[in-house]
Protein backbone atom coordinates (compact mmCIF):
# COMPACT_ATOMS: atom_id res chain seq x y z
CA UNK A 1 0.00 0.00 0.00
CA UNK A 2 2.56 2.48 -0.92
CA UNK A 3 1.40 3.93 -3.99
CA UNK A 4 -1.14 7.02 -4.52
CA UNK A 5 -4.20 6.75 -6.30
CA UNK A 6 -5.66 3.75 -5.03
CA UNK A 7 -9.07 2.50 -4.42
CA UNK A 8 -8.96 0.53 -0.56
CA UNK A 9 -11.71 -0.80 1.03
CA UNK A 10 -12.64 -1.61 4.78
CA UNK A 11 -15.59 -3.78 4.65
CA UNK A 12 -17.39 -7.18 4.91
CA UNK A 13 -16.36 -9.88 2.53
CA UNK A 14 -19.51 -12.57 2.18
CA UNK A 15 -20.43 -15.69 0.46
CA UNK A 16 -24.39 -15.16 -0.79
CA UNK A 17 -26.62 -17.78 -0.94
CA UNK A 18 -29.23 -17.13 -3.38
CA UNK A 19 -33.34 -18.50 -4.00
CA UNK A 20 -35.16 -17.39 -6.67
CA UNK A 21 -38.97 -17.20 -6.06
CA UNK A 22 -42.12 -15.40 -7.78
CA UNK A 23 -43.07 -13.71 -4.59
CA UNK A 24 -41.38 -13.14 -1.15
CA UNK A 25 -43.22 -14.65 1.70
CA UNK A 26 -45.61 -13.44 3.70
CA UNK A 27 -44.72 -13.85 7.94
CA UNK A 28 -45.53 -17.38 8.77
CA UNK A 29 -45.58 -17.97 5.37
CA UNK A 30 -43.20 -21.13 2.96
CA UNK A 31 -42.96 -20.31 -0.52
CA UNK A 32 -41.18 -22.50 -2.82
CA UNK A 33 -38.44 -21.21 -4.87
CA UNK A 34 -35.25 -22.26 -7.37
CA UNK A 35 -31.55 -21.27 -7.42
CA UNK A 36 -29.53 -22.38 -4.20
CA UNK A 37 -26.31 -21.22 -5.96
CA UNK A 38 -23.44 -19.96 -4.08
CA UNK A 39 -21.64 -16.45 -4.92
CA UNK A 40 -19.36 -13.59 -3.96
CA UNK A 41 -20.60 -11.21 -1.60
CA UNK A 42 -20.34 -8.78 0.52
CA UNK A 43 -21.05 -5.12 0.49
CA UNK A 44 -16.63 -4.37 1.10
CA UNK A 45 -16.11 -6.99 -1.31
CA UNK A 46 -18.52 -5.83 -3.73
CA UNK A 47 -17.74 -2.21 -3.84
CA UNK A 48 -14.01 -3.51 -4.16
CA UNK A 49 -15.12 -5.69 -7.41
CA UNK A 50 -16.83 -3.33 -8.99
CA UNK A 51 -13.99 -0.24 -8.46
CA UNK A 52 -11.57 -2.83 -10.19
CA UNK A 53 -13.47 -3.66 -13.10
CA UNK A 54 -14.22 0.21 -13.76
CA UNK A 55 -10.71 0.60 -13.80
CA UNK A 56 -8.79 1.26 -10.49
CA UNK A 57 -6.25 -0.14 -8.83
CA UNK A 58 -7.79 -1.62 -5.73
CA UNK A 59 -6.96 -2.96 -2.17
CA UNK A 60 -9.30 -5.46 -0.02
CA UNK A 61 -8.89 -4.89 3.77
CA UNK A 62 -11.09 -7.32 5.70
CA UNK A 63 -11.30 -10.99 7.27
CA UNK A 64 -12.76 -14.36 6.02
CA UNK A 65 -13.14 -17.92 8.01
CA UNK A 66 -11.35 -20.60 7.88
CA UNK A 67 -14.55 -22.43 6.03
CA UNK A 68 -14.63 -23.33 2.04
CA UNK A 69 -16.56 -20.43 1.85
CA UNK A 70 -13.63 -18.04 2.11
CA UNK A 71 -12.49 -19.14 -1.28
CA UNK A 72 -16.01 -17.91 -2.94
CA UNK A 73 -15.79 -14.74 -0.83
CA UNK A 74 -12.36 -14.06 -2.29
CA UNK A 75 -12.54 -15.52 -5.72
CA UNK A 76 -14.01 -12.25 -8.16
CA UNK A 77 -11.88 -10.39 -6.18
CA UNK A 78 -8.69 -12.09 -7.13
CA UNK A 79 -9.53 -12.33 -10.84
CA UNK A 80 -10.74 -8.84 -10.82
CA UNK A 81 -6.96 -7.97 -10.05
CA UNK A 82 -7.83 -6.99 -6.30
CA UNK A 83 -5.07 -7.13 -3.86
CA UNK A 84 -6.10 -9.42 -1.53
CA UNK A 85 -2.57 -8.89 0.73
CA UNK A 86 -5.13 -7.11 3.82
CA UNK A 87 -7.53 -9.93 3.75
CA UNK A 88 -7.18 -11.70 7.27
CA UNK A 89 -8.12 -15.22 7.77
CA UNK A 90 -9.28 -15.57 11.20
CA UNK A 91 -10.78 -19.16 13.12
CA UNK A 92 -15.17 -19.87 12.36
CA UNK A 93 -16.96 -19.01 9.38
CA UNK A 94 -16.54 -16.44 6.99
CA UNK A 95 -19.51 -14.30 6.15
CA UNK A 96 -22.87 -15.19 4.69
CA UNK A 97 -25.59 -13.77 3.61
CA UNK A 98 -28.90 -15.52 2.20
CA UNK A 99 -30.59 -13.96 -0.81
CA UNK A 100 -33.93 -14.27 -1.93
CA UNK A 101 -34.74 -12.93 -5.32
CA UNK A 102 -38.60 -12.71 -6.47
CA UNK A 103 -39.88 -12.08 -10.39
CA UNK A 104 -39.94 -8.22 -10.64
CA UNK A 105 -36.02 -8.08 -9.40
CA UNK A 106 -36.07 -6.93 -6.19
CA UNK A 107 -34.69 -8.94 -3.08
CA UNK A 108 -34.41 -9.24 0.40
CA UNK A 109 -31.39 -9.95 2.57
CA UNK A 110 -30.41 -11.60 5.90
CA UNK A 111 -26.63 -11.20 6.51
CA UNK A 112 -24.61 -13.38 8.72
CA UNK A 113 -21.40 -11.36 9.87
CA UNK A 114 -18.96 -14.22 10.39
CA UNK A 115 -15.53 -13.17 10.50
CA UNK A 116 -16.65 -9.64 9.48
CA UNK A 117 -17.64 -9.41 12.79
CA UNK A 118 -14.15 -9.54 14.22
CA UNK A 119 -12.26 -6.69 11.47
CA UNK A 120 -10.35 -4.95 13.83
CA UNK A 121 -6.80 -3.77 15.04
CA UNK A 122 -4.92 -5.88 12.80
CA UNK A 123 -6.75 -4.36 9.58
CA UNK A 124 -6.75 -0.82 10.68
CA UNK A 125 -3.07 -1.44 10.92
CA UNK A 126 -3.52 -2.21 7.16
CA UNK A 127 -4.46 1.64 6.75
CA UNK A 128 -1.30 3.09 7.44
CA UNK A 129 0.70 3.93 4.23
CA UNK A 130 -3.36 5.67 3.10
CA UNK A 131 -2.02 9.13 1.56
CA UNK A 132 -3.48 12.03 -0.07
CA UNK A 133 -4.43 10.25 -3.89
CA UNK A 134 -6.17 7.46 -1.99
CA UNK A 135 -9.91 6.95 -1.66
CA UNK A 136 -11.01 5.00 1.35
CA UNK A 137 -14.35 3.27 0.82
CA UNK A 138 -16.44 1.89 4.40
CA UNK A 139 -20.09 0.53 4.75
CA UNK A 140 -21.64 -0.77 7.35
CA UNK A 141 -20.91 -4.22 7.63
CA UNK A 142 -17.65 -4.56 9.87
CA UNK A 143 -17.67 -3.24 13.51
CA UNK A 144 -18.44 0.95 13.96
CA UNK A 145 -15.41 1.18 15.85
CA UNK A 146 -13.45 0.10 13.16
CA UNK A 147 -15.27 2.14 9.98
CA UNK A 148 -14.41 4.89 12.89
CA UNK A 149 -11.46 4.64 13.46
CA UNK A 150 -10.61 4.12 9.77
CA UNK A 151 -12.23 7.19 8.41
CA UNK A 152 -10.12 8.79 10.94
CA UNK A 153 -6.90 7.66 9.65
CA UNK A 154 -7.95 8.00 6.40
CA UNK A 155 -8.66 11.81 7.06
CA UNK A 156 -5.27 12.20 9.04
CA UNK A 157 -3.11 10.75 5.90
CA UNK A 158 -4.96 12.77 3.23
CA UNK A 159 -6.83 10.31 1.79
CA UNK A 160 -10.20 10.72 0.58
CA UNK A 161 -13.00 8.86 2.73
CA UNK A 162 -15.92 7.86 0.94
CA UNK A 163 -19.00 6.04 3.44
CA UNK A 164 -21.93 4.49 2.20
CA UNK A 165 -24.05 4.01 5.36
CA UNK A 166 -25.49 0.84 4.47
CA UNK A 167 -26.64 -0.88 6.51
CA UNK A 168 -27.24 2.80 8.42
CA UNK A 169 -25.32 2.07 11.77
CA UNK A 170 -24.85 4.23 14.40
CA UNK A 171 -21.36 6.66 13.30
CA UNK A 172 -20.35 8.94 15.07
CA UNK A 173 -21.31 12.98 13.32
CA UNK A 174 -17.96 13.71 13.04
CA UNK A 175 -17.36 10.74 11.26
CA UNK A 176 -20.29 11.31 9.33
CA UNK A 177 -18.80 14.82 8.37
CA UNK A 178 -15.59 13.82 7.11
CA UNK A 179 -17.34 11.43 3.78
CA UNK A 180 -16.96 12.92 0.91
CA UNK A 181 -19.16 11.88 -0.29
CA UNK A 182 -21.99 10.32 1.62
CA UNK A 183 -23.34 7.91 -0.50
CA UNK A 184 -26.89 6.71 0.65
CA UNK A 185 -30.85 5.93 -0.52
CA UNK A 186 -33.55 8.13 0.72
CA UNK A 187 -34.07 6.03 4.06
CA UNK A 188 -30.13 5.97 4.82
CA UNK A 189 -30.12 9.58 4.13
CA UNK A 190 -32.85 9.85 6.50
CA UNK A 191 -30.52 7.72 9.02
CA UNK A 192 -27.35 9.56 8.66
CA UNK A 193 -29.57 13.00 9.68
CA UNK A 194 -31.11 11.62 12.40
CA UNK A 195 -27.21 10.82 13.61
CA UNK A 196 -26.18 14.19 12.60
CA UNK A 197 -29.18 16.20 14.27
CA UNK A 198 -28.68 13.59 17.28
CA UNK A 199 -32.74 12.60 17.18
CA UNK A 200 -35.44 13.15 15.45
CA UNK A 201 -35.61 14.65 12.02
CA UNK A 202 -36.98 18.04 10.98
CA UNK A 203 -39.92 18.72 8.59
CA UNK A 204 -38.50 17.74 4.80
CA UNK A 205 -41.73 17.32 3.15
CA UNK A 206 -40.19 14.15 1.74
CA UNK A 207 -38.27 15.75 -0.53
CA UNK A 208 -34.63 14.00 -1.38
CA UNK A 209 -33.25 17.53 -2.59
CA UNK A 210 -34.01 18.91 0.67
CA UNK A 211 -32.73 16.00 2.89
CA UNK A 212 -29.97 16.32 0.71
CA UNK A 213 -29.24 19.84 1.65
CA UNK A 214 -30.23 19.40 5.38
CA UNK A 215 -27.08 17.00 5.19
CA UNK A 216 -25.14 19.24 3.84
CA UNK A 217 -26.32 21.94 6.58
CA UNK A 218 -25.11 19.63 8.93
CA UNK A 219 -21.79 19.59 8.13
CA UNK A 220 -21.78 16.61 5.49
CA UNK A 221 -19.30 17.99 2.65
CA UNK A 222 -21.08 16.07 -0.14
CA UNK A 223 -23.72 14.03 -0.70
CA UNK A 224 -24.98 11.73 -3.24
CA UNK A 225 -28.44 10.16 -2.87
CA UNK A 226 -29.22 7.03 -5.48
CA UNK A 227 -32.86 7.51 -6.01
CA UNK A 228 -33.66 3.77 -8.04
CA UNK A 229 -35.75 4.27 -11.16
CA UNK A 230 -35.08 8.32 -10.86
CA UNK A 231 -31.63 8.25 -10.84
CA UNK A 232 -29.54 10.13 -8.48
CA UNK A 233 -28.97 13.58 -6.56
CA UNK A 234 -25.36 14.67 -6.60
CA UNK A 235 -25.13 17.51 -3.16
CA UNK A 236 -21.94 19.97 -3.17
CA UNK A 237 -22.91 23.94 -3.59
CA UNK A 238 -25.74 22.99 -5.58
CA UNK A 239 -27.65 20.08 -6.25
CA UNK A 240 -27.59 18.29 -9.39
CA UNK A 241 -29.83 15.74 -10.53
CA UNK A 242 -28.57 12.33 -12.90
CA UNK A 243 -31.78 11.13 -14.32
CA UNK A 244 -31.68 7.02 -14.45
CA UNK A 245 -30.57 4.82 -17.10
CA UNK A 246 -33.92 2.83 -18.90
CA UNK A 247 -33.04 -0.44 -18.67
CA UNK A 248 -34.71 -4.20 -18.18
CA UNK A 249 -34.17 -5.25 -14.00
CA UNK A 250 -33.96 -8.76 -13.64
CA UNK A 251 -31.82 -8.50 -10.57
CA UNK A 252 -31.22 -5.04 -8.35
CA UNK A 253 -28.82 -7.30 -5.92
CA UNK A 254 -25.51 -5.43 -5.47
CA UNK A 255 -26.38 -2.66 -7.55
CA UNK A 256 -25.91 0.31 -4.70
CA UNK A 257 -22.34 -1.59 -4.62
CA UNK A 258 -21.93 -1.45 -7.94
CA UNK A 259 -22.69 2.24 -7.69
CA UNK A 260 -20.38 3.15 -4.65
CA UNK A 261 -17.60 0.76 -6.53
CA UNK A 262 -17.20 2.29 -9.70
CA UNK A 263 -18.30 6.08 -7.81
CA UNK A 264 -14.65 5.69 -5.94
CA UNK A 265 -13.14 4.44 -9.10
CA UNK A 266 -13.83 7.63 -10.77
CA UNK A 267 -12.82 9.94 -7.67
CA UNK A 268 -9.64 7.67 -7.66
CA UNK A 269 -9.00 8.73 -11.75
CA UNK A 270 -9.46 12.29 -11.03
CA UNK A 271 -13.10 12.64 -12.36
CA UNK A 272 -15.07 15.23 -10.32
CA UNK A 273 -18.20 13.89 -8.35
CA UNK A 274 -20.96 14.71 -10.59
CA UNK A 275 -18.54 13.05 -13.72
CA UNK A 276 -17.82 10.29 -11.54
CA UNK A 277 -21.66 9.48 -10.31
CA UNK A 278 -22.71 9.63 -14.13
CA UNK A 279 -20.32 6.78 -14.78
CA UNK A 280 -21.56 4.74 -11.67
CA UNK A 281 -25.06 5.32 -12.79
CA UNK A 282 -24.01 3.52 -16.01
CA UNK A 283 -22.09 1.30 -14.38
CA UNK A 284 -24.51 -0.42 -11.86
CA UNK A 285 -27.61 -0.06 -14.70
CA UNK A 286 -25.29 -2.38 -16.47
CA UNK A 287 -24.95 -4.66 -13.43
CA UNK A 288 -29.26 -4.96 -12.74
CA UNK A 289 -29.76 -6.44 -16.37
CA UNK A 290 -27.95 -9.57 -14.45
CA UNK A 291 -28.23 -12.01 -12.02
CA UNK A 292 -26.48 -12.04 -9.02
CA UNK A 293 -23.85 -9.36 -7.23
CA UNK A 294 -20.16 -9.27 -8.54
CA UNK A 295 -21.13 -11.98 -11.27
CA UNK A 296 -23.44 -8.85 -12.70
CA UNK A 297 -20.93 -6.43 -12.72
CA UNK A 298 -19.50 -5.46 -16.21
CA UNK A 299 -16.05 -5.22 -17.11
CA UNK A 300 -14.86 -1.88 -17.92
CA UNK A 301 -10.64 -2.23 -17.75
CA UNK A 302 -9.17 -1.28 -20.86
Amino acid sequence: MSAAGRVVVLGSLNADVFARVERHPRPGETVLGSGGEVRAGGKGANQAAAAALAGARVVMVGAVGTDAYAAVATGNLARAGVSLDAVRTVDGPTGLALITVSADGENSIIVIPGANAHVGEPELAQLDSLRAGDVLVLQGEVPVEAVTAAAKAAAAHGARVVVNLAPVVALPADVLRLADPLVVNEHEGEGALRLLVGGALPLLDADPRELCEALRGNGVPSVVMTLGGEGALIATDSVTQIPAEKVTVVDTTGAGDAFAGALAAGLCNGDDLVESARRANRFAAEAVQHRGAQDSYPDWRS
